[in-house]
């Protein structure tokens, strides 16, 4: 009986013996992948402020009581559309007043050019003085003046008769009205403000590399390959274009300006509002590993690079660019390396692991399907 259940015991501790080999051997067994060069592309994003094509102050040019308001705030006009009008009727007798004192003007014109006649046959017969020829050309001469001085005083009657009409300079939304009818309107006053929103501007800041990278690949950025999220993070529909540039850095921030111009022909966009624009940015032979792959000591990243014996060492590695699940980086690392994939946090520096290899292609292909 004594030699029956040693030999079951034996079996017993053979069995544990087993099974926690075997455990033993699962926890060790570590998926590791090795770094690739691929080119790739990555999305930068900016604050954008959105300004319509074209968007003008509607201003008096006159005085005067605001008498039709032929507009309502938030409508669309076209060009030479009329949109206000003031009082005319003083401007009206303004232009009589001009025009009466141009036909005078006129008359004391004929009479001076008759007496210049008179006196110069006179004066060839020596009945009068060069003195009195003189001053029948300067009277002559000051008829003149008073004509174009009339002249003038009827194109300004004119153009403020003009000015009592406030027309479109271009189709537009017109904005705010802050005058009603009948208000008291003087000159320069803000009638309204007209936005031309077929087509807007962003304007956003980029940092001088972020602008060096740009220019780069300027060539690629003039093919409509400019998106705009608006504040609902909806791309807008159509795709935008570099267009300008500031001359120079703004020395506080470091930041140099551009414009983008985006198509808007269902008037979506209105001036004032905000979006993001984003730029696609393009990697050539970028070295690329898995974002999981890496921890982080003090600002520094940092892989478990596993060697043909299966010892892990840790490496700090130089992080260029972050994208989705992956990280570009520097030549710290070649393709022929292998490094821990999953499970970093349960290994240090001199274990030893039974590596099981993955690729990082399929890695990212696991990530692009879900």
């Amino acid at each position: 009986m004594n030699k029956l259940f040693q030999l079951l015991g034996a079996a017993l501790i053979f069995n544990a013996c087993t099974t926690n080999n075997e455990n033993n051997s699962e926890k060790n067994n570590f998926l590791v992948t090795s770094p690739i060069v691929m080119d790739t592309n990555y999305v930068s994003e900016y604050v954008a402020d959105i300004h319509s094509l074209q968007n003008v102050e509607i201003r008096s040019k006159i005085k005067g009581h605001l008498e039709h308001i032929y507009i309502d705030e938030g409508s669309s006009v076209k060009t030479g559309q009329v949109l206000f009008s003031i009082h005319k009727e003083g401007f009206q007798l303004e232009l009589l007043k001009a025009q009466s004192k141009l036909k005078s003007a006129i008359a004391e014109l004929k009479v001076d050019e008759l007496e210049l006649e008179n006196v110069k046959k006179l004066h060839e017969k020596n009945i009068v003085s060069k003195t009195e020829l003189d001053k029948a050309h300067a009277l002559l001469d000051a008829a003149n003046a008073k004509i174009d001085e009339a002249k003038s005083e009827v194109e300004s009657a004119k153009l403020n008769l003009s000015f009592a009409e406030i027309k479109a300079p271009f189709d537009g939304i017109i904005d705010r009205i802050p005058f009603k009818k009948g208000s008291m309107i003087d000159e320069d006053d803000l009638l309204t403000t007209l936005s031309n929103n077929n087509e807007v501007f962003a304007y956003f800041n980029v940092s001088e590399k972020e602008y060096l990278n740009i220019r780069a690949q300027k060539a690629s950025l003039e093919k409509n390959k400019i998106t705009l999220v608006l504040a609902d993070n909806n791309p807008h529909q159509y795709k935008g274009n570099i267009e300008t540039i500031d001359g120079e850095f703004d020395k506080t921030t470091g930041n140099i300006a551009f414009r983008a111009k985006f198509s808007n022909p269902e008037i979506l966009l209105r001036h004032g509002s905000s979006g993001k624009v984003q730029i696609v940015n393009e990697l050539k032979n970028a070295l690329i590993i898995p974002q999981k792959s890496t921890f982080e000591i003090q600002d520094k990243y940092y892989v478990f690079v596993v060697n043909q014996a299966g010892v892990v060492s840790s490496k700090n590695i130089i992080v260029k660019q972050s994208l989705p699940h992956l990280f570009v980086i520097d030549n710290s690392l070649s393709t022929s390396e292998k490094i821990i994939f999953e499970g970093i946090q349960n290994v240090k520096d001199g274990d030893q692991i039974q590596p099981e290899s993955i690729s990082l292609k399929q890695i990212i292909a696991n990530y692009n399907s879900k």
